[in-house]
């Protein structure tokens, strides 16, 4: 199929190039022309503006956002008036669903589909493929179908897909698990794709700072001079932890097993807060993820104040000893 692509970066170059791969023709468009020049060399179309983009793309059209959540907003309100009814817009970024459920119906009455797809697989999606939770209405989606189906991993297209997936009947329960399968899954109405990817967001922050307390105290033993990479291959191999983050973290410490060049300052990119909010909404518990959001504030303090407090209250109320400057 032909799809336009908006914004370039890390996740959206890499998805151009797979559905290029596949045999997609892809309309790329970012403000750094010389990110649209370098994919254009690989075989995509270079686009010199949204215009530009819009006008090169055959009705109806599919029109892919990959930008920062902040900004999706004045992307739509520029494409929009340049679109026309039948066309659908996704955003694969990392949108709070309420928004997509906004945005869906502002563009609605203007006979534009909106699908909010999460998108997970990272800097690798390139060669392993990307996972796709999928939101909004099952006749966008199956206009889609092809290109989900290229950028999952495998890179297979369903039969639904090569012939007559645009028909807009909403898929049966052995299609929608064969695209599960396959790394895609339309999980719902407007909204309900990056509801997913954020609580999967939120479970990430979990795992990584499991990962991440087990690994210093595996650093900080006075007991044995361990060797973290190895210790993280062998975890891959039958452990009940063994995970594709684990393999990163395996692959991180071969290259240097203290993570000496690596400062410890973690930054989040809001799924975390969303999931612990949506938690707070919900009366759920979360002890696990709510901490882990809150370890990675502390990780941007150079020095915490807070800290400083307990030492001075116990040094006042038991004389314990505090270090100075």
């Amino acid at each position: 199929m032909r799809i336009g692509m908006i914004g370039l970066g890390r996740m959206g170059a890499n998805m151009v190039r797979r559905l290029v791969k596949g045999g997609h023709e892809c309309v790329a468009y970012d403000r750094k022309p010389a990110t649209v020049a370098a994919l254009a060399a690989e075989g995509a179309q270079g686009a010199n503006s949204l215009a530009e983009l819009v006008r090169v793309l055959p009705a109806p059209r599919a029109v892919w956002i990959m930008v920062p959540a902040a900004i999706v907003d004045p992307v739509i309100g520029e494409l929009r008036p340049l679109l026309t009814k039948g066309d659908v817009l996704i955003d694969g970024g990392n949108s709070n669903y309420r928004d997509d459920i906004r945005r869906a119906d502002e563009l609605k009455d203007a006979g534009i589909r909106y699908l909010d797809v999460g998108t997970s697989g990272g800097v690798l999606g390139l060669e392993q493929g990307f996972c796709l939770m999928i939101g909004g209405e099952p006749d966008a989606v199956a206009l889609l179908e092809p290109a989900l189906a290229t950028l999952a991993p495998g890179g297979r297209m369903p039969a639904a897909a090569r012939g007559g997936a645009a028909s807009g009947a909403a898929p049966g329960r052995a299609a929608s698990t064969a695209a599960a399968a396959l790394g895609y899954l339309h999980c719902g109405p407007p909204g309900a794709g990056h509801f997913v990817k954020m609580i999967h967001n939120g479970i990430e922050y979990g795992l990584l700072q499991a990962y991440a307390e087990g690994y210093e105290i595996l650093h900080a033993s006075q007991d044995f001079a361990l060797h973290l990479d190895k210790i993280a291959k062998l975890w891959n191999h039958g452990s009940v932890v063994r995970s594709w983050l684990n393999e990163l973290a395996e692959r991180a410490f071969s290259r240097d097993d203290q993570l000496t060049a690596i400062r410890g300052y973690v930054e989040d990119s809001g799924e975390g807060r969303w999931t612990v909010e949506e938690a707070m909404r919900l009366d759920v518990p979360a002890p696990v993820i709510t901490l882990s959001l809150l370890a990675r504030f502390r990780s941007r303090q150079e020095e915490s104040f807070g800290a400083k407090v307990i030492a001075a209250l116990r040094n006042e109320f038991g004389g314990h000893a505090v270090q100075t400057k």
